[in-house]
């Protein structure tokens, strides 16, 4: 059965508390960054749909009341990224996430090798 984003990365944190071992949780969190981008790309369609039929004008709106600047020389496609990413780090999956990022850290890991750090 395939999850949804959001359950997704609730288990892999959950697991992830469970464990210390440095390859599980590489690959909890490799897991979770599948999810994250999943996430993400589905808020971004979202607020694409949202938008589309919105003016310039009603979209700056929504970007002020989300504390998102449209500012001076962005085009409406970066204001409304803007606007989906800032829609997604509000929710329980980029929180989830987040989470997940910070336990591995504790224990060395991260999906970066340390030759890009």
């Amino acid at each position: 059965m395939e999850m949804n984003p959001t359950t997704l990365l609730l288990d892999l944190v959950a697991q992830a508390h469970r464990v210390s071992d440095p390859d599980t949780l590489h690959d909890l969190l490799s897991s979770g960054h599948r999810a994250w981008c999943e996430g993400v790309a589905d808020v971004q369609a979202g607020v694409e749909r949202e938008t589309a039929s919105l003016s310039d004008v009603q979209v700056a709106e929504w970007c002020t009341a989300a504390d998102v600047p449209w500012e001076e020389g962005m085009t409406r496609k970066e204001a409304v990224s803007a606007l989906a990413f800032v829609t997604w780090d509000a929710t329980p999956s980029a929180m989830a996430y987040t989470e997940l990022e910070e336990h591995a850290a504790r224990f060395g890991v991260c999906l970066l090798g340390e030759d890009l750090l």
